[in-house]
């Protein structure tokens, strides 16, 4: 590995890309995006309502301590009302069935936000069963062909499907080659080679063949297929929850459990001060004491999280995987297929001594007419681009084309006496019988060292010159990586070149540092390097020889074209099998954090202005000195109350489309990061909720609701209390 620049302290975790190839797609076809479901799909919010209502189940919200809390407290604030009905006293019921009411409301929100969530899940699980057919599977035995149901078939069976026919289990393509359309699984259109005794042999039962015939060994049993597997785990019924998640919930619960103990320890204390505090009050300010907003949202945020993955054909079938992504700051790209087009193309002609470029150019055109391979058109194309080179017509008994081998490294055609050759330097140079001269040695020399893949072209056992073939940079990708660099990820490149080769594509593409000669062995050394210096480690793979490597990482990602074996070590399958997919997989993954972040920084400073709003009104009649406290200037106990707790309630809802949505997500640092969204949830959920609940208190006090109710538990119908926290006005009492 090169020393260009060592790794920091503050770079935490290492994502390594590691893939021979592109996605073997069809030409001409784009990567595929699963359709995304609209937030407010009208069947989707309706089934989202139904599940709100199923969700008061209390055994439903054990996973949740803090709405478990205000669902207890609803049920008390609720027996409370109906009690003061009974006695008659409906000045205290309006104001305690008020509050139950926004409590239960509360819960059902919270709800709301987890089952709109869950719902996009189960969307795109109901949309994966529908392509779960019945199929017939014509089964080899000793005996023949025998056509049995797919759900008869064993572990080790072998199946033929031929094209029209669908493939009745995943499993091994161990003879032929055959067109396979994936549509069903990854939404993509275009079809993929699938082949046997390769990295693209792996099937996938429900799946087309489109031509030609294969068969196909069966690697899944009944209900253990990677189908049953993508409709098991989007379910969010089964959605594991990530470790920060999990610290995140028990902080809830330990909060919610300390304010607890706080609002019981107010009501002797209430007592003392002479004025009591009704139970429903208590109730209110243990709601509004407690982070309810991120404690009935965080569900969804997660949950959403892995929904945005799957709208990116990337199914995880590990939360932690998700948050070792956005946790990333060193990201490892294989050279061939994600950051270069993969395919190399002529990019300059290089006489020798005494030669014409024209004639070199014609020389290397002719003997590439015949060549099929991406670098024989390239050259083709840049010879007429060059010097308006036409490609003659060499359809005749005189012409003979020498098509390349492993054997001789070169291809070339013979016609009209002259005979051409282009190929490895050495092998053109022995078909020759010449020494290269010492200027076209250099050119070849310098273009290696470049990065590039030199040919010699010679004509009649004379050297014309050299040709460079470049592996083409992929469009747009030395943006991506500087927008990587500018939030803090180091980009590593691994590549099988040698370290010369692979210095100066590196910094022709534009990362930090490489990994060269990376034979797998040699990745898996260095994926357990890095993990015991203690960073977390990711990789992308599709080959069995890539499976051991990928075991070891943090983060796995296997391409849904890869073999069984990488596969099953992944812990994400990218079904579009695109290398750079896991620069997207990062994007999400830290979304899901900053998201969760923000809102948890929202939540807990929003209820700074509840306290302004509840505990004036609490105690204000023993201690008037409080009345200071309400710089909102409410109306009354009541309304302030009231007020905070409506506004408690209506901003779950309102901050429903951001959790599914995510916060918005730009390449920076993460001190900026953290500055903006200190800036805006900081600062903003300081100054939203005392604009909230001025405005509610504003609107209760204007529909003239009956709220003159006291807060006190046990103060007589002649007593006073201040209407706007100061001031005294007749109030009933109970």
């Amino acid at each position: 590995m090169s020393q260009q620049e060592p790794m920091s302290p503050t770079q935490t975790s290492v994502v390594a890309f590691s893939t021979e190839g592109d996605h073997h797609a069809v030409p001409g076809h784009g990567t595929g995006r699963r359709r995304t479901m609209s937030m407010w799909d009208r069947d989707l919010v309706r089934h989202s309502l139904g599940q709100s209502l199923r969700k008061l189940d209390p055994r439903a919200l054990t996973h949740n301590p803090v709405m478990f809390v205000v669902e207890v407290g609803s049920l008390f604030t609720t027996a409370d009302a109906f009690r003061y009905l009974a006695s008659g006293k409906m000045g205290l019921f309006s104001f305690t069935g008020q509050i139950a009411v926004w409590l239960w409301l509360t819960v059902l929100f919270a709800n709301f936000a987890e089952a709109m969530a869950e719902g996009r899940g189960q969307a795109h699980a109901d949309e994966l069963r529908r392509t779960r057919t019945e199929t017939e599977a014509k089964k080899l035995t000793p005996k023949g062909i025998q056509v049995v149901p797919a759900t008869a078939l064993q572990v080790g069976d072998v199946v033929v499907v031929a094209a029209g026919e669908v493939i009745p289990g995943d499993g091994e393509v161990i003879e032929g080659i055959a067109s396979v359309d994936e549509s069903a699984i990854t939404g993509e259109s275009a079809p993929v080679i699938r082949e046997s005794g390769g990295d693209r042999s792996a099937v996938t039962g429900g799946t087309t063949v489109l031509s030609d015939e294969i068969q196909v060994k069966i690697t899944a049993g009944r209900g253990e297929s990677f189908l049953d597997r993508m409709i098991t785990l989007i379910e969010a019924g089964v959605r594991q929850k990530t470790p920060n998640e999990i610290a995140l919930a028990l902080l809830l619960a330990g909060l919610t459990l300390i304010f607890l103990v706080v609002v019981v320890t107010v009501a002797p204390f209430s007592v003392y001060s002479h004025a009591p505090v009704s139970v429903t009050v208590l109730i209110a300010l243990l709601v509004a004491l407690i982070p309810t907003t991120i404690g009935g949202l965080l569900s969804a945020i997660g949950i959403s999280g892995m929904n945005r993955l799957l709208e990116r054909n990337v199914l995880a079938l590990s939360g932690r995987a998700v948050e070792a992504a956005g946790d990333v700051n060193v990201i490892m790209l294989d050279k061939t297929g994600t950051l270069t087009m993969g395919s190399r193309q002529a990019s300059a002609f290089v006489p020798a001594p005494g030669v014409d470029g024209r004639e070199l150019a014609e020389a290397a055109q002719l003997s590439s007419l015949a060549d099929e391979t991406p670098e024989g058109r390239s050259i083709v194309v840049l010879a007429k681009e060059r010097f308006d080179l036409r490609a003659p017509d060499l359809d005749r008994p005189t012409v003979s084309f020498v098509p390349f081998s492993a054997q001789t490294r070169m291809s070339g055609v013979d016609l009209d006496g002259r005979q051409i050759r282009k190929g490895a330097a050495e092998s053109i140079a022995r078909w020759a019988e010449v020494e290269i001269d010492p200027e076209t040695k250099a050119a070849v020399e310098e273009i290696s060292r470049a990065g590039s893949t030199p040919l010699l072209v010679a004509e009649n056992r004379r050297i014309l010159g050299a040709v460079e073939l470049k592996d083409v940079v992929k469009p747009g990708i030395k943006e991506r990586l500087a927008s990587l660099r500018a939030a803090g990820i180091k980009t590593v490149m691994i590549t099988g070149d040698n370290p010369i080769t692979a210095n100066a594509i590196a910094k022709e593409v534009g990362v930090d540092d490489f990994l060269a000669e990376a034979t797998p062995e040699r990745k898996m050394d260095y994926v357990k390097a890095i993990r015991a210096e203690g960073y977390m480690v990711g990789m992308v793979g599709d080959g069995t020889n890539d499976a051991p490597a990928l075991a070891n990482a943090d983060v796995a990602v296997a391409m849904n074209t890869g073999t069984m074996a990488a596969r099953e070590a992944g812990n994400m399958i990218d079904l579009d099998s695109n290398p750079t997919k896991l620069i997207e997989i990062v994007e999400v993954g830290k979304q899901i954090l900053i998201t969760r972040g923000a809102l948890t920084t929202f939540s807990v400073v929003n209820d700074v202005a509840k306290y302004f709003a509840i505990i004036p009104a609490m105690f204000v009649v023993a201690y008037p000195g409080l009345e200071a406290l309400n710089i909102m200037h409410l109306t009354s106990p009541q309304t302030a109350i009231l007020s905070a707790i409506i506004f408690n309630a209506l901003i779950i809802p309102a901050l429903i489309p951001l959790a599914l949505r995510g916060v918005r997500y730009r390449a920076t640092t993460a001190i900026a990061i953290l500055r903006k969204n200190l800036l805006i949830y900081g600062l903003g959920g300081l100054v939203v909720p005392f604009a909230g609940i001025k405005l509610i208190d504003m609107v209760v006090t204007a529909l003239d609701h009956p709220l003159t109710m006291p807060v006190t538990a046990t103060m007589p119908v002649t007593a006073t209390m201040p209407a706007r926290l100061g001031k005294e006005e007749p109030c009933a009492s109970g």
